[in-house]
């Protein structure tokens, strides 16, 4: 236990250590006994996809295997495959085994729908997506490309996501419902970034080159927004909903519309993790200069008013007044 501790306190704080992946992988087993008892007609599934692996890689090989695998493609073929990646040794290994488990705590800590860190395994084809991207990317970088691209097929084919195996993908990483995301082959994505469903990071043309967009750390991209050509979304920043992003995003921004602009600064400085779709206005709106401008109207018009009656009421009084001093006299 002690060398146990020393190599956890030697860790960076940024990484996930040993007691964490440790962590990550007893917490999906405990859920899939519990789960087990719970409904036991799961209880088969269940073991075949976690309780008979001894590894989170072995698990995860297994389920994606199984949810890729066709007629010429068999199971078998490729979780040897998949093992062969995930099980690597050196940093490239080191570094994708780190991001399997901080993509599975993204799903868990981001998305209110993810129930455990065995749901995100075995349900969340957003997850299965992005970790079959890794094993892609992987091959890709091998100089397996022929592979990588069946690979790429198979994962559009069969959970309506397309992202190029030559993507690069930070960790921690969520792809919330997933369906309709387009990620480009020059495309760089930092780490802690929640994409929502329908999500395009595009090029804008036939340009050939580096023209996809890079994604800094901790960005929020709202459901179905496009993001097009080589352009640098800054760290922080969000993006809303169904905008069409053609220019540079600063630093913990948040840009709308179509073509999208500026109209606020963020509320949280991590909104990817705190999932906040709010915005502090930078400056007023169209819609609040309209509106300020209408009440600035009115209450001129009834300053007017005011004005007219008072005179009225004192000519009024006047009149009365003279009435009153005449019968006096008399």
């Amino acid at each position: 236990s002690s060398s146990s501790s020393s190599s956890s306190s030697s860790s960076s704080s940024s990484s996930v250590n040993e007691d964490d992946e440790d962590f990550v992988w007893r917490a999906i087993r405990e859920e899939a006994l519990r789960d087990a008892a719970v409904e036991p007609m799961l209880s088969s599934y269940l073991y075949a996809s976690i309780l008979s692996h001894e590894t989170l890689e072995q698990s995860i090989s297994f389920v994606l295997a199984n949810k890729l695998a066709d007629s010429t493609l068999l199971p078998t073929q490729l979780m040897e495959i998949f093992n062969s990646v995930l099980m690597a040794e050196g940093e490239g290994g080191r570094e994708l085994r780190e991001a399997l488990r901080a993509d599975i705590l993204a799903f868990k800590e981001r998305d209110p729908a993810c129930i455990g860190y065995s749901h995100a395994l075995l349900l969340l084809k957003g997850f299965h997506a992005l970790e079959s991207h890794r094993i892609q990317h992987a091959l890709w970088t091998r100089g397996q490309d022929l592979m990588a691209l069946a690979m790429q097929s198979r994962i559009s084919a069969v959970f309506t996501l397309d992202i190029h195996p030559a993507a690069r993908l930070g960790k921690g990483i969520l792809i919330d419902h997933g369906t309709g995301v387009v990620i480009g082959e020059t495309c760089v994505i930092g780490d802690y970034v929640s994409i929502l469903q329908g999500v395009t990071l595009g090029g804008t043309g036939k340009a050939t080159g580096d023209r996809h967009p890079k994604i800094g750390p901790h960005v929020l991209i709202g459901a179905h927004s496009t993001v097009l050509g080589n352009i640098t979304i800054e760290r922080g920043s969000m993006i809303s909903a169904g905008s069409l992003v053609l220019k540079p995003v600063p630093p913990h921004t948040m840009v709308a519309g179509s073509p999208a602009k500026v109209v606020g600064k963020v509320r949280n400085q991590r909104p990817a993790l705190a999932m906040d779709h709010h915005v502090t206005p930078m400056a007023p709106t169209f819609c609040a200069d309209l509106e300020a401008a209408v009440r600035k109207q009115v209450q001129e018009e009834n300053e007017r008013w005011r004005a007219r009656d008072e005179s009225v009421r004192y000519t009024v009084l006047t009149a009365d007044e003279k009435r009153r001093r005449r019968r006096d006299r008399r």
